[in-house]
């Protein structure tokens, strides 16, 4: 297995932990308020995450500081209005919402990498943004103000993308998770008193906590932060696309949530967005190597 491959494979196991959590993020609400959710979360993870990594830590450059910190505030504002928003919005539709960053990232690319992506990564944006469409559009389940804040955290994790994968090329990618863990914890917590507060101890809530550090944010921060770099930033958005798919069956399964018709045809029209673009190059090389065979023959 190639090294892409390989990395866009754990990619994809990430994004299927990253899809439960809009489901666990939903009834996590049901205990704490959104903003103290996420600072008990990161708080958890970052305590894992410096015990388990303190050496590399202890090491940090100062390039590593200043790009984990920007790093840290688009992860940190993005999943803090993602999560205010989930409260006037369901888990699936969140999630859906969420998956238009693969519209965002590949034009934040050009301007930033000044990197065209390739023919199959455009056109299976085109069929996973379709797939959106049907999702939100008045025959399906209807656009709420919840959608339209989700929509700026998909803006924000589609510059997060792009960045982590020009930062994680020159910079340790354990200082710049730590970072990023450090950075979001901080800014929950400085939300926490302007917020409406709210928390009811539970055993749910103290897994679900746990669920969503040490799963949801210690291995997936990263693994991502680690393994993109050997992807593009428009191929792992539209392995991201997946996550929504995941999280639509979960909210079926778990939260009893329906998304009809037109939604279930959105959702397959993304699955097929990401075959396209995940197939596309290798069929291309193939029909290039039978055609400079041929030639040469």
């Amino acid at each position: 297995m190639t090294s892409r491959k390989k990395a866009e494979s754990v990619l994809l196991a990430m994004t299927v932990i990253w899809g439960s959590t809009f489901v666990v993020m939903k009834l996590g609400l049901e205990y704490a308020s959104a903003c103290l959710f996420v600072a008990l979360r990161f708080t958890v993870a970052l305590t894992c995450f410096s015990v388990l990594f303190r050496r590399s830590i202890r090491t940090m450059t100062a390039r590593a500081f200043r790009r984990g910190l920007f790093l840290g505030l688009l992860l940190g504002i993005g999943l803090i209005v993602q999560n205010v928003a989930l409260k006037d919005t369901t888990a699936s539709k969140s999630a859906f919402v969420t998956g238009t960053m693969v519209i965002f990232t590949p034009m934040v690319q050009l301007i930033v990498e000044r990197r065209l992506p390739k023919i199959g990564n455009v056109l299976g944006v085109v069929i996973v943004t379709l797939g959106l469409f049907f999702l939100t559009s008045p025959t399906g389940a209807g656009i709420t103000t919840g959608d339209l804040i989700t929509l700026v955290a998909a803006l924000l994790f589609g510059i997060y993308i792009v960045y982590i994968d020009v930062y994680t090329k020159e910079d340790d990618f354990v200082q710049l998770g730590f970072m990023q863990l450090l950075v979001t914890a901080v800014i929950a917590w400085t939300l926490v008193p302007f917020e409406e507060s709210k928390f009811i101890a539970s055993w749910s809530l103290l897994w679900q906590i746990l669920y969503m550090a040490l799963f949801a944010t210690v291995l997936t921060t990263y693994a991502n932060t680690k393994y993109q770099k050997y992807s593009t930033p428009t191929r792992a958005a539209i392995l991201y696309t997946f996550e929504p798919v995941v999280s639509a069956i979960l909210a079926y399964i778990i939260l009893g949530e329906m998304l009809g018709v037109i939604g279930a045809i959105g959702a397959a029209l993304i699955i097929f967005g990401i075959l396209v673009s995940e197939l596309s190059d290798s069929m291309l090389d193939k029909i290039r190597w039978k055609t400079r065979w041929q030639e040469e023959d």
